[in-house]
């Protein structure tokens, strides 16, 4: 088990020469926000090669784009024209990274429980295409068209736990007014 000494002994070896953080911004410097999964096996940064500071992550069950999500952006939207006084473009593309064996899959048994996460009745949960991660991504990709400001980039990705490459569902579309 990896408790908190062994975390701080780490961080001690991360913090040693400050180059891998001294300088960096709080907005993404490649910006990028990613929407993707809390499986370990699925880290971001990591399956999409990306350096520290280089994109924004937010992870959840199965990468969704559910309501808490879109709560999320709208917040991180706030601190963007906060930190640039509204002159900065802050995030540019939105990547949504949904991944094969997904524990989401699991909780088709328990429609229930993705209502209440996807904030729907029971009966609209299997438009919410939880067991295929291809249609999944493409239907967060439209919820995503709709919901944010024009001119920004989204993108629709499928990483395959099974060869570590990526599938792009949904090459980058700029979202119109």
């Amino acid at each position: 088990m990896i408790d908190a000494e062994e975390l701080a002994a780490r961080n001690a070896g991360f913090a040693a020469d400050g180059r891998a953080f001294a300088g960096l911004k709080l907005m993404p410097s490649g910006g990028l926000t990613v929407i993707g999964c809390v499986d370990p096996r699925v880290d971001p940064c990591d399956v999409l090669g990306l350096e520290l500071g280089e994109a924004a992550v937010i992870r959840n069950v199965g990468g969704r784009v559910a309501p808490e999500t879109l709560r999320t952006l709208g917040l991180l939207s706030k601190v963007t024209q906060s930190r640039t006084g509204g002159a900065g473009p802050g995030v540019t593309h939105y990547a949504v990274l949904h991944h094969t064996d997904c524990g989401i899959t699991d909780l088709a048994a328990f429609p229930e429980l993705l209502a209440e996460y996807f904030e729907v009745p029971v009966g609209d949960v299997d438009g919410k295409a939880v067991i295929d991660p291809a249609a999944a991504v493409r239907l967060d990709v439209e919820i995503l068209k709709q919901k944010l400001r024009p001119g920004v980039f989204v993108s629709g990705l499928v990483y395959d736990v099974a060869t570590g490459l990526i599938d792009v569902v949904v090459p980058p579309v700029r979202v119109d007014a």
